[in-house]
């Protein structure tokens, strides 16, 4: 199959994208359609988008690669950890509160939320301006995940692949907002599904893993590390990645979103079923094929513009050689797939953090929706450009990026977010000093260390943690009086 079968296969894609944005122009009339979809998303569709928002270019590209690379089978850990942790329990937990407090405050946003349930209308645009900071870097490692591989599949530029990407985005969500995440998503993860089950089919049968009853020998005549049940002296840090990675995603605005939006309460159960089994498929698959790396390459590969080796090029590489050219094809549309919902939500929750929790207030925005909307796609341009200005001076590996990102933003939100769900009594002084904790553990702890790849899930995993002793702790010692809305809320 030559080159241009390949980008056949890209244009399809492109067109289907680009239909759906226009179907959600049509669609998107107020703020409510733009960021949650009117709150009509039904449970296929939102499950679809928590798996596709979850997992994007980071997970095949950086953490699947360097991880597999790194600890073998025992990278599987993680893989677990997204699906129980990361996929069900977070909508066991957190979905039916979520979309119960969301709906009787009328917050469309974490910021939105925060400020009303603690009563503190300066909550929103502080936490609105930690979300725009810290989800630039997270946006820019999922553009620079998808350049590694459009370098490596399409022999493409890594300049010309990011900005085709970054265009792209801006289009995809300048026409059609959530609803067009929404319609496209369902395509999008089923493409995931299809190229994990070829990508991991086709790797096994390769000469230099020799089938499925091979590969725990192989393994551990490299490393015995890459076959045992707790991953050697690495468990340690395996664990602190998987946390990271699987409790961090209940404290980001992206992916609390699609509580917000799910149709009802009925919608929640199957929701969480199939978000459940698609994690454990796409993360299960990607891990595993990580874990396959150290069968393939002695050492890492070197980056040709900058001369270093960098585990972000392991799986692009294994793609590119040792899968056949229309599988590769469609592995690229599995991780553009993966990368494009992301993005999405990103760039959707960072705009609004901007445009309703900073401005919606002014007298400029104020009960206007249709300028709201108008900021709102003029930031989702801001946003991308920031993002393209980070991926092309590359400060870090992708795992580095995104760790930063993850911490810093759960950190900041998850135990505010959490206690203000479930305990009646945390107010907003004890609020805002689990923000502030996490948030400064998390960056204190990166600049300490020189953004140590090694230390930033560490310093991500106590940002995290700590503020739920914070949280409650600073409530009881400075106690205020209950709000009328607080009252409301936990009496029904």
């Amino acid at each position: 199959m030559d080159r241009m079968v390949k980008f056949w296969f890209l244009g399809i894609f492109v067109f289907i994208m680009l239909v759906s944005g226009f179907f959600g122009f049509k669609k998107t009339k107020t703020v409510d359609d733009f960021i949650l979809g009117g709150r009509k998303v039904g449970p296929w569709l939102s499950a679809f988008a928590y798996g596709t928002t979850y997992f994007s270019a980071v997970l095949f590209i950086g953490y699947a690669g360097k991880v597999g690379f790194s600890f073998g089978l025992p990278a599987l850990w993680i893989a677990f950890g997204n699906a129980v942790i990361g996929s069900f329990l977070a909508w066991k937990i957190l979905a039916k509160p979520t979309r119960y407090m969301t709906q009787q405050l009328n917050a469309r946003t974490m910021p939105e939320f925060l400020a009303k349930r603690y009563d503190f209308p300066l909550y929103k645009p502080l936490a609105a301006l930690i979300i725009f900071i810290f989800l630039v870097p997270y946006s820019a490692s999922v553009y620079m995940g998808l350049s590694y591989l459009f370098e490596a599949v399409f022999g493409l530029s890594y300049l010309f692949a990011l900005l085709l990407m970054a265009g792209l985005t801006a289009i995809y969500l300048l026409l059609g907002g959530y609803f067009a995440v929404a319609l496209t998503d369902f395509i999008q993860g089923t493409i995931m599904l299809l190229g994990v089950f070829l990508m991991v089919g086709y790797l096994v049968n390769t000469p230099e893993v020799g089938g499925i009853s091979s590969i725990a020998f192989k393994l551990s005549q490299i490393n015995p590390d890459f076959t045992s049940l707790w991953g050697g002296q690495g468990f340690s840090s395996l664990m602190f990645l998987m946390l990271l990675t699987s409790f961090g995603s209940w404290g980001l605005p992206q992916m609390v979103q699609k509580f917000y939006a799910i149709r009802d309460e009925k919608a929640i159960t199957p929701a969480t079923w199939v978000s459940t089994l698609f994690a454990l498929v796409i993360a299960g698959g990607a891990y595993f094929t990580g874990a396959l790396t150290p069968l393939f390459f002695k050492s890492l590969p070197v980056d040709p513009a900058t001369g270093k080796p960098t585990p972000d090029l392991l799986v692009p590489q294994l793609i590119a050689q040792h899968l056949p050219e229309w599988v590769a094809a469609l592995i690229l549309l599995l991780v553009l797939s993966a990368s494009m919902s992301t993005l999405s939500s990103l760039v959707l929750v960072s705009s609004s953090a901007v445009a309703v929790d900073l401005l919606g207030d002014t007298g400029l925005l104020k009960d206007k929706s249709g300028r709201q909307i108008l900021v709102l796609r003029i930031l989702t341009i801001v946003f991308i450009a920031f993002s393209v200005v980070i991926a092309l001076l590359k400060p870090a590996i992708i795992l580095s990026l995104m760790a930063i990102s993850w911490g810093a933003v759960a950190g900041s939100f998850l135990a505010p977010y959490f206690c203000g769900l479930f305990f009646r009594r945390v107010n907003a002084v004890g609020a805002l000093a689990g923000t502030f904790t996490g948030l400064l553990t998390v960056v204190t702890l990166a600049v300490k260390h020189g953004f140590d790849a090694k230390v930033l899930p560490v310093a991500g995993v106590y940002g995290i943690f700590l503020p739920f002793v914070v949280v409650p702790l600073v409530s009881l010692l400075v106690p205020l009086k209950e709000s009328k809305t607080v009252k409301l809320l936990f009496e029904e």
